[in-house]
């Protein structure tokens, strides 16, 4: 899809280097342009998690991508990047906001020498504004936007989501803004000015609870544990005698007939969301009293909507998720075999694969600065100084 589209990413953490991974897997020439000790994620995975070495949180997101490792603080350093993004359809930064300015890197600087590039910046918070310099984590991002107060039954803390859904939303997003401005190119001949952020892709993960907030209606968290302040009973995870299933949202009717209990039907069409509570808890009681499996086979017969309630070995082990194919299985020559999730969406019926492993620290150094053609001495002499490593 994106053959013959360059792409520089000086991108670092989750939410930069998920985002160019999706444009490396739809096929653009993307060049990782690290530091000569290595990205951050070469050094840190959550868990401790190293296969012989290799961390696996740089794995996870750095597929079909070539390394530049480059001192970024010498000044001749500069002048290379500038001649390598000079020719470039892209560049995507997650530095914080002013970074690249001060290293001569700005959008203002690169568009005088590449009008047509379309420049991404990813952040915490914006690229100005009162939190332009606060750390932009995932979890600070769930707290401060009201998704982890949104979260959990009426007794229960406010609870983040047990996943870096914000990163990863943020990404995709950075994602859409390039392909977009990539498309607006096609028609103007100029690059642009993409800017995503974190709290932004909190709040648009939120796009249908703060709607009803914004426009004057109010919720509360459940104390039958409702997940969600807005929706009709029932909805949500409820323990059955040997484990939980999740069922969502099903008329009173339905319930009397599954349930074999005649009190929902005395609960009105326009009673149903002043009565969740009632509802949510008596749905509880009947679900307690037998196992999941049972529960599966009658709501499958009657078609109630449910789920079971997968833990992680339970979701890679699921029909449909290896029907889809899901689950990227790569040998890499250090950490062995790896296994990480793969391109989300099909094209013709087809995922994008894996046209490159991710890169040893420079493994593309020299091949990249020769095409800035500089000479083999050349390049011998910047490695030997310490500007790049390869």
């Amino acid at each position: 899809m994106l053959s013959g589209v360059s792409v520089v990413s000086f991108t670092h953490f989750l939410q930069g280097p998920s985002a160019t991974q999706i444009l490396a897997d739809l096929g653009a020439d993307v060049i990782k342009v690290e530091p000569t000790g290595g990205a951050f994620e070469r050094g840190w995975s959550g868990p401790d998690a190293y296969l012989d070495g290799e961390s696996v949180f740089f794995l996870l997101g750095n597929r079909n991508a070539r390394s530049l490792s480059i001192d970024m603080k010498a000044p001749e350093s500069i002048e290379l990047l500038r001649r390598l993004l000079a020719d470039a359809d892209v560049l995507i930064e997650s530095f914080r906001p002013s970074t690249m300015d001060r290293l001569g890197l700005g959008y203002e600087s690169l568009k005088e020498i590449n009008p047509r590039l379309v420049y991404c910046s990813l952040s915490g918070y914006g690229s100005d504004g009162p939190y332009k310099d606060r750390p932009g984590q995932d979890v600070l991002i769930q707290s401060l936007s009201g998704l982890a107060h949104a979260t959990g039954g009426g007794e229960a803390p406010p609870t983040p989501v047990g996943a870096s859904v914000v990163d990863q939303h943020g990404a995709v997003l950075g994602a859409l803004g390039i392909l977009a401005a990539l498309h607006g190119r096609e028609r103007t001949g100029r690059g642009c000015l993409v800017e995503s952020n974190l709290l932004s892709a909190a709040l648009d993960l939120q796009i249908e609870p703060l709607a009803y907030h914004l426009n004057g209606f109010r919720g509360e968290r459940s104390p039958s544990r409702i997940s969600s302040m807005y929706y009709k009973a029932p909805y949500g995870v409820f323990p059955t005698a040997d484990g939980h299933i999740c069922v969502s949202i099903t008329a009173p009717p339905v319930l009397a007939e599954v349930l074999d209990d005649p009190w929902f039907a005395t609960v009105g069409d326009d009673e149903v969301l002043a009565r969740r509570e009632e509802i949510n808890e008596r749905v509880a009681g009947h679900l307690v009293g037998r196992t999941t499996k049972e529960w599966e086979d009658l709501f499958t017969e009657r078609k109630v909507w449910f789920a079971p309630v997968n833990d992680y070995a339970a979701v890679v082990d699921d029909p449909q998720v290896r029907h889809n194919g899901s689950v990227l299985r790569f040998e890499h020559p250090t950490a062995g075999e790896v296994a990480v999730l793969g391109h989300p969406v099909r094209y013709d019926g087809e995922r994008p694969g894996l046209r490159s492993l991710p890169p040893a620290l420079g493994q593309h150094t020299r091949d990249i600065l020769a095409g800035l053609d500089l000479t083999p001495d050349q390049i011998d002499a910047l490695v030997e100084r310490g500007v790049v490593r390869g």
